[in-house]
């Protein structure tokens, strides 16, 4: 994806949860916590305040939102929302077993995904805690550059993204 956006420095991009630390590439930066002043000399900061989001149909050429969709209450609606918004989009996020390793994800992710490549489908589940946590972020990301595919989920679309809600997911992975 960097380098999709190196090659397109032209693009309108927008990074949607950016924390502190937004893609190199965003031209705009947007997240529900008021980073402004850490931004204010970097990027264009725009605070989430509304469910929908605050930008105009097709204002986007691309965006990025990384670690954010399994945190969103209806996340139906927010893939919506990038889809509405921009002509292609990224999502990264943890694997099921990336999150249950982290022990501040502990809490926070609402709900689970896999991405089936044979059905094109993203299925959803609510988070199925399994595994006590054991490592905290900073050293889950030291692990992702060696083991990547097994802690993050990495899905690019232009059109759009089919997704479907599979309880049988919970069911399965249940342990408890």
């Amino acid at each position: 994806i960097n380098q999709k956006l190196k090659d397109n420095p032209s693009w309108k991009t927008l990074d949607i949860g950016c924390g502190y630390s937004a893609n190199k590439h965003a031209k705009i930066v947007a997240d529900v916590q008021d980073l402004s002043n850490f931004y204010k000399d970097k990027k264009k900061f725009i605070r989430i305040t509304e469910k929908k989001l605050p930008f105009k149909d097709n204002e986007f050429d691309f965006v990025i939102t990384s670690h954010v969709i399994e945190h969103v209450e209806d996340f139906q609606f927010f893939i919506e929302e990038i889809e509405r918004i921009s002509k292609q989009r990224y999502i990264e996020l943890p694997t099921r077993l990336g999150d249950n390793l982290v022990v501040e994800n502990f809490k926070d992710h609402i709900w689970w995904f896999k991405y089936d490549d044979e059905s094109n489908l993203l299925l959803a589940s609510k988070k199925n805690q399994i595994l006590e946590p054991f490592i905290n972020v900073s050293t889950a990301k030291k692990l992702e550059i060696v083991f990547r595919e097994s802690l993050v989920l990495e899905l690019f679309w232009k059109t759009k993204i089919d997704f479907k809600i599979d309880n049988d997911l919970e069911m399965k992975s249940s342990t408890k």
